[in-house]
């Protein structure tokens, strides 16, 4: 090999190397606005889903409100009748006798639902 070629081939890979830096300096860049845009939107979702939750909760409440106080309708009328006829209607001893006292968690059911 002549010196001049091999000076022509360390100018040639010189010059990629260079090519190669800028590309590696692009992807670089890219890099940055790709993970400060992964960071903006994961601070969007964070409060989207705080937002999103609120609002359920919102919803959820306005709903119990609602329903505390919404007339009460036929399955009210049904509990409240089982009641008078003397079995339980609280979770704690449904469908079983009451022994001719007042059972405090079936009032406090029927109260609730009034």
């Amino acid at each position: 090999m002549k010196k001049g070629e091999i000076f022509n081939q360390v100018s040639d890979m010189e010059k990629q190397i260079g090519e190669l830096y800028e590309q590696l300096g692009d992807l670089k860049r890219k890099l940055g606005h790709l993970l400060e845009e992964n960071n903006r939107l994961d601070m969007e979702n964070h409060h989207l889903r705080n937002r999103l939750d609120t609002d359920i909760e919102k919803a959820a409440d306005q709903e119990m409100e609602k329903g505390f106080t919404e007339i009460p309708g036929e399955g009210y009328d049904n509990l409240a009748r089982l009641y008078e006829e003397g079995f339980h209607i609280c979770n704690v001893h449904f469908g079983s006798p009451r022994q001719d006292k007042d059972c405090l968690f079936c009032l406090e059911f029927l109260n609730k639902t009034k």
